[in-house]
């Protein structure tokens, strides 16, 4: 047995490993400039999040870094995606922020997709957010997904994104499983675009709007009445704009609702941030602890409440079990949901 000297010794060496791992991310983050790349157009949520992001997360990693946002639109955050895994350097000086919906890709089949979201160095996710369809009220226009849901009437038009954009997909996943009558006009750069294309009336809705892009951006077309919220997507039902009815409550099968679940319980990564494959342990372990300590912070917190971000985060932990329960769904379930976004 080792007596009290050795001991000691022992504690002693194993606090200077300790020193010396906290010195060296130090040294490496405090030569470096942190890029935070979000994956859609300047203005967006996604992009505020980043922003507000980058102005705090410094503080919090050891050296305290500049902090860098920028923008990588594309494919829904398809290219920010791709970018970050394969072609920039796993050191932990470059990290992004793409929607939810593109980390299912792979599952889903799709080839663009050249990632494997279980080896993303994730760092959390910034909000479990809930999402809605809504519709902008012109004359004729849908009051409520009951009156879309109806057969023989007028079709409601739908603005999307690109094929892996929750704009795109939730309309198509309504249309698909539930049967609404709707039709989607792909194409689109982002939500401000079609938000533009409904006030042109071009299209009536658009699906994909976040709580915290609601209340940050849209709070008086809402209030107002001129956006009506007609139906909301998460795992979670939330009264927070009224009674609005849940995607869940018109799905009539268990196929119909596990597909829903693929999709819509993928809202609990709202706002996710992950770096490349195979970041230094030591250098992650950091930019988790310093995501989870910026999301406390009351600077931080200030200033997204101010610009109507809603803060709810998860942890790099939950994400990664979260991944893996999706990618334990049975393969009729996958084959199901790429039928329901027209694949």
């Amino acid at each position: 047995m080792l007596g009290r000297p050795g001991l000691y010794a022992l504690l002693g060496i194993a606090a200077a490993v300790s020193l010396a791992h906290a010195d060296a991310v130090s040294d490496f983050f405090s030569h470096k400039t942190l890029t935070l790349i979000a994956g859609f157009p300047p203005g967006g949520g996604y992009d505020t999040y980043v922003r507000v992001l980058a102005r705090h997360y410094g503080r919090f990693i050891p050296g305290n870094p500049s902090v860098v946002p920028s923008n990588m639109p594309g494919a829904g955050s398809m290219n920010a995606a791709n970018q970050i895994y394969n072609n920039e350097p796993k050191d932990g000086s470059v990290l992004g922020e793409f929607a939810s919906s593109v980390i299912m890709e792979p599952l889903l089949g799709d080839k663009a997709a050249r990632f494997d979201p279980t080896k993303f160095s994730w760092i959390g996710s910034m909000s479990q957010d809930v999402a809605y369809c809504a519709v902008w009220q012109t004359a004729g226009a849908a009051a409520s997904f009951d009156e879309i849901m109806r057969q023989g009437g007028k079709q409601t038009i739908f603005g999307g994104g690109a094929p892996a954009a929750i704009t795109y997909q939730h309309p198509m996943i309504l249309k698909n499983v539930l049967g609404a009558n709707i039709r989607v006009i792909p194409g689109y750069a982002g939500t401000r675009d079609i938000d533009l294309a409904m006030h042109r009336g071009e299209v009536n809705g658009e699906c994909g709007f976040y709580a915290s892009s609601i209340k940050s951006q849209f709070a008086d077309d809402v209030k107002s009445g001129r956006l009506k919220l007609v139906i909301q997507m998460g795992p979670h039902k939330s009264n927070e704009f009224g009674d609005i009815p849940s995607v869940f409550d018109y799905a009539k099968t268990d196929e119909q609702r596990e597909v829903l679940e693929l999709y819509f319980n993928q809202l609990v990564l709202g706002r996710p941030l992950a770096g490349p494959p195979n970041i230094p342990p030591d250098r992650l372990a950091a930019l988790q602890t310093a995501f989870m300590a910026t999301m406390k912070d009351k600077d931080f917190l200030a200033e997204a409440n101010k610009v109507g971000l809603d803060i709810n985060p998860a942890t790099a932990d939950e994400v990664e079990k979260l991944l893996q329960h999706f990618a334990s769904f049975p393969p009729a379930i996958f084959a199901k949901a790429r039928e329901a976004i027209g694949r």
